[in-house]
C-alpha cells in the first residue's frame, strides 16, 4: 500500500557537487549544489539550480560561468560545510583547504581536489520559484589522471568514491551491479 504525500522533491540520489565561481581570485567562491544534472548530450549541456539569496548567485549571473566539481567521500566534510556557510563571511577555499586551480575555458576556478571539473558557460537563466535554473553549455572537462585505467585509458570515477545526496543525507556509492546495456547483452558462447 502507498501513501499520498504533498508534492515535493523525491528524485534521489543526486550528485553532491561543489560549484566554483568568480572571475578574480578575491571573489572566488564555492557553493554546494544537489539540484544539478545533464540536460543534453549534443551539445553537452547541464544545469544548476540556485536560490537567488545565495552569495554565488549574483557572481554566476554576472560572469555567466561556473565549474561543477564532482565530489568524493573524502570531500564530504568540505561539501557539507560549503553548503551551510556563506561566501560573504568566509573564503571557502582557504577554510576547507581546497585549491583553486586554473580552468581552461572559463575564468571561474576549478577545485584541484575534485576528480572531475566541468567548465560551464550559462546560456539561459530560468526563474522557477525558490530556485533559478542556470542552463549551461559544457565547454571543457578536466579529469584527474589518478582515475584513468593505465591499460585502457578509461576514466573510472567509481575509484574516487563519489559522494551523493539523498533527502538531506550524504552517501558514498555502493557496488557496481551492471553497465549500460547489460540486460540485453548477448552472452559469449563457451567453447
Amino acid at each position: 500500500m502507498k501513501q499520498n504525500w504533498k508534492p515535493g522533491t523525491m528524485i534521489y540520489p543526486l550528485p553532491a557537487v561543489l560549484v566554483s565561481c568568480g572571475a578574480e581570485p578575491e571573489e572566488y567562491n564555492i557553493l554546494t549544489i544537489a539540484w544539478t544534472g545533464t540536460i543534453c548530450s549534443d551539445p553537452p549541456m547541464c544545469y544548476i539550480s540556485v536560490r537567488p539569496q545565495r552569495h554565488s548567485y549574483e557572481i554566476i549571473k554576472r560572469t555567466k560561468e561556473f565549474v561543477i566539481n564532482l565530489t568524493t567521500c573524502d570531500m564530504a566534510f568540505a561539501t557539507d560545510w560549503c553548503g551551510v556557510r556563506s561566501g560573504k563571511e568566509y573564503y571557502k577555499f582557504k577554510e576547507m583547504k581546497l585549491t583553486p586551480g586554473k580552468a581552461e575555458m572559463v575564468q571561474a576556478p576549478i577545485i584541484d581536489e575534485a576528480p572531475i571539473c566541468i567548465e560551464c558557460r550559462v546560456k539561459e537563466i530560468l526563474t522557477l520559484g525558490s530556485h533559478d535554473m542556470f542552463i549551461a553549455e559544457v565547454v571543457n572537462i578536466q579529469a584527474d589522471e589518478a582515475y584513468l585505467d593505465s591499460e585502457t585509458g578509461k576514466f573510472e570515477l567509481d575509484r574516487a568514491r563519489p559522494l551523493v545526496y539523498v533527502h538531506g543525507e550524504y552517501f558514498g556509492l555502493g557496488e557496481k551491479i551492471g553497465k549500460f546495456g547489460w540486460s540485453v547483452q548477448k552472452k559469449k558462447k563457451k567453447k
